[in-house]
């Protein structure tokens, strides 16, 4: 047990500086994109911050938490994809334990940290004017 815990480290660390150091860039941008896209809609749809949402708000509690899972879904597999290229590359082999362990710290981390925060600066920016739409958003009017 011990050495297999000491080669799971091993290897996670080494993703640091071993070759495709990139994919620890790649991974949470992506997560990033897609929690900013995430919260954008979130306050296109007069929704409150997705964490705060989901403990305060019990009725639509299965709803945003099925919802999220699906946006979720998409970074943990693209994460897993990524990664799963990483090891075929470097170590010749696939490990899907450390390509989980690697997406849920580089990816779903980043995502769930993002998309909350997003709604809020989005709506204190906009405190004060008329209600949010799409074109507040996109800078873009619709005439």
């Amino acid at each position: 047990m011990k050495e297999f815990l000491t080669r799971l480290w091993l290897d996670l660390i080494g993703r640091i500086d071993g070759p495709l150091p990139f994919q620890l860039i790649l991974q949470p941008v992506a997560a990033a994109f897609l929690a900013i896209r995430a919260g954008l809609k979130d306050v296109r749809m007069g929704y409150a911050a997705y964490g705060w949402a989901i403990l305060s708000d019990p009725v639509r509690r299965h709803y945003l938490l099925c919802q999220g899972s699906k946006e979720i879904a998409k970074v943990f597999v693209v994460a897993v994809i990524i990664d799963l290229i990483y090891e075929i590359i470097v170590f010749h082999a696939i490990y899907v334990g450390q390509s989980m362990i690697v997406a849920v710290a580089v990816a779903l981390v980043p995502y769930v940290l993002i998309r909350g925060p997003i709604n809020r600066i989005v709506r204190r920016g906009h405190r004060g004017r008329t209600p949010l739409n799409l074109a507040d958003l996109s800078g873009r009017s619709h005439s």
